[in-house]
């Protein structure tokens, strides 16, 4: 069973950076796909980006597709999301969450595939 841990939200202006940080904790880290998950007031859960166990396999939302990186470091047992050129859409509680499954982008976007979930933390960025 792994634990995981959300981190680095907060305030932004509209063209601006932030990265999230996911630590995890638990036997066989590597063995995970990590996705990042956002849910807005009022809006359902969305799939933003997930990154394969080990062989650096990754998937990205349209709406973030060159603005947002997702990278993992399975020796710190760390997965990252920098999300850089910041817009008011982004605005949302971000969310970590691990899948047992082998990659494909279907199941690595699937947030019914994912056993595992961080507590969420909140990005707000203003116009």
């Amino acid at each position: 069973q792994l634990q995981l841990v959300g981190s680095g939200g907060g305030l932004a202006q509209a063209g601006g950076s932030l990265r999230l940080s996911c630590a995890a904790s638990g036997p066989a880290f590597a063995n995970y796909i990590i996705g990042w998950f956002r849910q807005a007031p009022g809006k359902g859960r969305e799939s933003v980006a997930a990154i394969s166990g080990t062989d650096d396999y990754t998937y990205y939302a349209d709406s973030v597709k060159g603005r947002f990186t997702i990278s993992r470091d399975n020796a710190k047992t760390m997965v990252y999301l920098q999300m850089n050129s910041l817009v008011p859409e982004d605005t949302a509680v971000y969310y970590c969450a691990a899948n047992p499954n082998a990659w494909t982008v279907g199941r690595a976007k699937d947030a019914s595939r994912y056993f595992y979930w961080g507590q969420g933390t909140q990005v707000t960025v203003s116009s």
